[in-house]
């Protein structure tokens, strides 16, 4: 028990802890208004810093092994996408409909960049490959989650153009703006990492709050039993296993060596909780804090399972792979 506790992830004890607040005090009336343009806000500038932040340099780099790239982004946007639809045949007899929505949310959302690196490092694999598939995974993902969620999820989760739309004001348009302005700012971005690593998390805090709060205020929780939790639990850790042998496996079918494996298996396999949870607030509005459960339930058991393969995977590696290969700077 001792062991599993620290692998958890303490952010993810905040997340749990702000939904036990939006539970208790759920914003609403002229709260709720403040909640929500603080959220807006938040989550604009959220993307401007992500567009800010953003390499060209390190993305233009990372080019030259666009196979390794290439084989990322299709588990993240084709692989993936595909068992969250074979998922939509678990509802209603395991899954509410909510809930297996939810689940192919989860399915289509960018990989994250900064766990996928570390255990990237930590296992001695190829972390400028993972840097660069981490970056063009979240450059995609602004344009093609949406894309996706309109063309797979459409009115089942309310989307529509109105909803394109925000999402290309609300999120695509900062982060473009970033992006043009990475030559005067990226520098900045980078040395106060820190810093804005606690916006991020303090904006992800106050997306599901809100998220939260308007679940609790339309009754959606009522509607989900502790029996569909665990199966949802379930269905993600079996979704999880699926894509690590996918991705362990078509590497070594494809011919990557040991170090470019390792980068497959832990950038194709993971999901961005910091993209996806206001990319579900936009998109779900009211359903969001449903529909964002299957991807922080993911996002926990993505962190414990890849800790351990990641430390396992170090000890195994060649003597002269004893030293990380690359520099984790983001």
């Amino acid at each position: 028990m001792s062991r599993a506790l620290r692998f958890l992830d303490p952010y993810l004890l905040l997340l749990v802890a702000t939904m036990g607040l939006a539970a208790l005090l759920p914003a609403g009336g002229a709260a709720a208004d403040a909640v929500d343009t603080v959220s807006v806000v938040a989550i604009g500038l959220l993307f401007f810093l992500y567009g800010a932040r953003l390499s060209t340099r390190e993305v233009g780099d990372g080019v030259r092994h666009w196979r390794l790239h290439l084989t990322i982004l299709c588990c993240t946007f084709v692989v993936f996408p595909l068992l969250g639809l074979a998922a939509g045949a678990l509802a209603p007899w395991l899954l509410t409909e909510q809930l297996a929505l939810g689940v192919l949310f989860l399915c289509l959302v960018p990989s994250t960049v900064q766990s996928s690196i570390a255990f990237t490092s930590i296992a001695r694999g190829n972390v400028a490959g993972a840097i660069a598939a981490g970056s063009f995974s979240s450059l995609i993902g602004v344009v093609l989650t949406p894309l996706l969620a309109g063309l797979l999820i459409g009115g089942g989760a309310g989307i529509s153009v109105d909803s394109l739309l925000r999402i290309a004001l609300q999120l695509l348009l900062p982060f473009v703006v970033g992006q043009l302005l990475h030559r005067w700012l990226g520098a900045v971005v980078v040395r106060h990492r820190t810093a804005l690593s606690y916006f991020e998390r303090s904006s992800v805090l106050i997306v599901v709050y809100a998220a939260f709060s308007e679940g609790v205020r339309e009754g959606v929780f009522g509607q989900i039993s502790w029996q569909r939790l665990l199966a949802l639990l379930a269905v993600v850790v079996v979704l999880l296993a699926l894509m690590l042998l996918i991705t362990q496996q078509g590497s070594r079918r494809l011919g990557f060596g040991r170090e470019d494996r390792i980068a497959v298996v832990f950038a194709g396999s993971k999901k961005s909780l910091a993209v996806g949870l206001p990319m579900s607030s936009v998109l779900f509005g009211a359903d969001a804090a449903v529909a964002v459960l299957p991807l922080m339930l993911f996002h926990q058991v993505q962190l414990i399972v890849c800790a351990v393969l990641a430390r396992r995977w170090a000890a195994q590696a060649p003597p002269e792979d004893q030293e990380p290969s690359g520099s984790t700077t983001r």
